[in-house]
Formats: structure tokens, sequence, C-alpha cells
């Protein structure tokens, strides 16, 4: 029994030295010798334990930030670039030198967004390389712990009481066939821990050369950013100029222009009465829909017909333009601009002085949106058309019901619906007028309505 015992020994300690071997040789590491003495302990020594220091990855918010501050630039250059289109196609004369001056400040503003935008991707990105460096260096250190624990391993197996022999005599010394097996498993785990401790070096390495790449890159970037900057500045200095010969050449025709916006108010003027006008009748047709007088002996019960023992103050709806209505506010900031085409917002809602001109003061009932030739006005929500009109100064007018809300589109030279039609969402209203004596010049006049009130079209609009 005893002699089968040590032969079973024996062919275990052969097989496991053979594949101990195999093992070191795939692992393809380095020996690293030391100068330690040998050691007379019988037990093998213990893995050592890698705590590693975890990287912190970069996160994602300040990725999506230098992405979306990114976004909002490219979208201030293409205004940019259609304020100046527009600019090269409008003449500069008595007729339209103010709305030159407006699409001026305009792309000014645009310009110093840019630069503002570019300060803060600039910032962004600062605060990504702080951080990709920060991780390069836990990195290292990690690295540096992990190479420092495997060469002390392999070390260890260099010496003499780590060779074949030892690990034979290690096996064949234990009192039984169990403790036997428990030492030979322990020496095959320790070394499958030194074949992935190589492996997890490789891979570190490559995390850290992909990390010092994006380094790199992220660096590349900033001075990329740095020079659009300083060419940005370059031409905002430019336009500065510019504008401020338009005002120089403006002061110059102020009875001119006093005139022309005087000329404008009574337009406006007329078409917010029309538009007041036009909704008091709406509310006197809607008094139908006010449920009818009932004796305290009935159940109060909603009409479809009778009309109320007053007139009715406010626009009453039925349950369909209830929920036309609710609809509508809940959308509030996400409705479509109303027209197709690229555009720029050259007169903004409320009453304002020129920032340019003191002697020239605006009020708007909307705002006014500039576009290229050919350009369409669209619904920016589901509704029923209610008038098709036409205004001096305006041309042709739509408005759109939505519940308790109206929405006017103004300046159009076709249209394409009539009163009565239930219209979607991004449905061409008709086509905007483009006039050819002030350099095809196109502009809507859109307004926002809740009642008998005015609102500003921008709270409620997303480009």
């Amino acid at each position: 029994m005893k002699r089968l015992y040590i032969v079973i020994l024996m062919i275990c300690c052969a097989t496991f030295t053979s594949s101990f071997a195999q093992t070191n040789k795939k692992s393809g590491a380095r020996s690293v010798t030391g100068s330690n003495k040998t050691s007379k302990n019988t037990a093998a020594p213990k893995p050592t334990t890698n705590r590693k220091t975890q990287a912190i990855p970069i996160p994602a918010t300040v990725l999506h930030s230098v992405e979306e501050l990114e976004n909002q630039r490219k979208e201030a250059l293409e205004n940019i670039k259609l304020t100046s289109r527009l600019l090269n196609e409008t003449n500069v004369d008595a007729k339209n030198s103010l709305n030159r001056l407006n699409l001026l400040s305009q792309q000014l503003l645009s310009r110093k967004r840019i630069l503002n935008l570019l300060g803060q991707e600039i910032t962004a990105i600062d605060v990504k390389i702080k951080m990709l460096t920060d991780e390069i260096d836990v990195l290292d250190k990690n690295l540096a712990k992990t190479k420092e624990n495997y060469a002390k391993s392999m070390q260890n197996q260099q010496q003499e009481h780590r060779t074949a022999q030892y690990k034979i005599l290690l096996i064949l010394s234990a009192e039984n066939l169990s403790q036997s097996y428990r030492r030979m498993r322990y020496l095959r785990e320790y070394s499958d821990w030194q074949k992935k401790e190589a492996e997890r070096i490789i891979i570190k390495q490559n995390e850290i050369a992909l990390r010092k790449a994006e380094l790199e890159k992220t660096r590349g970037e900033k001075q990329e950013l740095l020079a659009q900057r300083e060419q940005e500045n370059k031409k905002l200095e430019e336009e500065q100029k510019l504008q401020q010969k338009e005002v120089t050449e403006l002061k110059k025709k102020q009875n001119d222009l006093q005139k022309q916006l005087q000329q404008k108010k009574k337009e406006a003027d007329a078409l917010n009465n029309q538009i007041e006008s036009l909704i008091a009748e709406d509310i006197k047709i809607s008094e139908k829909n006010v449920p009818a007088a009932t004796t305290p002996e009935t159940t109060v019960k909603p009409a479809t017909t009778g009309r109320a023992s007053k007139p009715a103050i406010n626009y009453v709806m039925t349950e369909t333009e209830l929920n036309l209505s609710k609809n509508f506010v809940d959308n509030k900031g996400k409705l479509p601009y109303p027209l197709t085409g690229n555009f720029t917002i050259i007169s903004n809602f409320g009453e304002h002085q020129h920032q340019e001109l003191s002697y020239v003061r605006m009020n708007n009932n909307g705002i006014d949106i500039q576009t290229t030739s050919g350009s369409e006005a669209r619904a920016i929500f589901n509704g029923v058309v209610t008038r098709v009109f036409v205004m001096p100064g305006y041309n042709n007018n739509v408005i759109v019901r939505h519940g308790d809300y109206l929405t006017v589109y103004s300046n159009l030279s076709q249209i394409y619906v009539k009163a009565g039609d239930r219209i979607v969402t991004r449905q061409p209203l008709g086509k905007i007028f483009t006039d050819t004596e002030k350099g095809n010049e196109t502009i809507l006049h859109f307004q926002i309505w809740k009642e008998r009130t005015k609102l500003n079209p921008i709270f409620w609009i997303k480009r």
C-alpha cells in the first residue's frame, strides 16, 4: 500500500511539473533574479495580493458638454452664414437700411455667442485634459505596483527552493495523499496567478497608451479652438466697424427713418385691431357652447345648443377644444418654428429701444423672422383655420385656433388653406412674401395669443 502511494505521488508530481513548466513558458515573462538567500521554509509563499487603485474615467457629462457646446457653435455659425447671405441680398438705401442694421446686429450677437461658446469649450477641454492627466497618473502607479508584485513572484520562483525538484519534494513530504493534492493545487494556482499578472501588465500598458493618445488629441483640439477664437475676434472687430458705418449713415437719414417707423406702427396697430375684432367675433360665436340655463330641479348637463343669458367674456370651448388647448400648453417650449428653410429673428417681442439707435423705439406684438426667398409658413400645432384676411403692410394673414390659443401668420404672398380647414403640426399654410424692391427681403411676422392676451412666441417655440 505504501509503495502504491509513492508511485501515485510520483506520477502526479511528474504531471504537475510538466504542466507547471508549460504554463511558465506560455506566460513569456522575464525571470527576475534576486539576491535573497535560500529559504528553509517548507511551505510555498502565498501570492501577493494586488490592491490596485481604480482609474476614474472621464464623466459622460464632461464629454457631453464639449459635444453640446460644439453643436451650439455650429448652429451660431450657420446663423451667421444666413445673415451674411441676407445682407448681400439687401441693398443699402433708405427703405431697408434699418433692416440691414438689424441683420448686422443679429450677426454681431451670433459672433459674440460663438466667442462665448469657444471660451466654454476651452474650459471644458481643460477639465478633460486635467482628468486624463490624473487618470494616466493613477494608471502608471497601478502598473508600477503590478510589475513590482510580478517581479517579486518571479524572483522567488527562480530561487533554489522554487526549483522543480523542490516542488516534487514539497509534494512527496506530505503526510498523506490529500495534503499532497492540496499542495499541488496551491502551486498550480500560484502559477496561474503569475500568468494572469503578466497579461494584466500588458492590458494596463495598452490602456495607458490609449489614454496618452487621447490626451494628445485633446490638446490638439484645444490649440485649434484657441486659433478659431483668435479668428472670430478679428471678424467681430470688422463687423463692429461695418455696423458703426451703418449707424452713421442712418443718423443722416433720421427723418426718413422716422417716417418709415410711423408708417410701420400704423400698419401694426391696424393688424392688432383686426385680430382683436376677429377674436371678439369668435367669442360671440362660441356662446352656443355655453350650457343651457337649468332649473334647480333639473340636472345640469352641457347642451349642444342654447345661448347664455349674458355674453361670454372669453372664448367658450367644446370638449375637443379643451383637450387641444391643454395639449398646446403641454408642448410649450417644444413647438416648431412657424416656417421652413433657414431663418434669423430680426425683431423680438414687446416694446424696446433699438440697441444702436437711441431715437428708435420698437413695439412688436410678435416676432419678425427673416428667411430666404421661397420659404413657406407652417403651422406650429394642430388646430383649425378660423380666418384668412388681407392687411396693408402685411399682405395675406392666417389665424389658426388651438382651443383658446391662437397663432397668427402674416406677410404671405400665397395661401394654401381656407377658413374651417383642420390642419396638423408643420402643415404648410402659405408662401412668405418676398419684396423684390428691398433686395428680396422675405420676412414672416408671427404672433401667439391666449384669448385677448398677446404672448411672447420665443417661450413657446424651439429651433
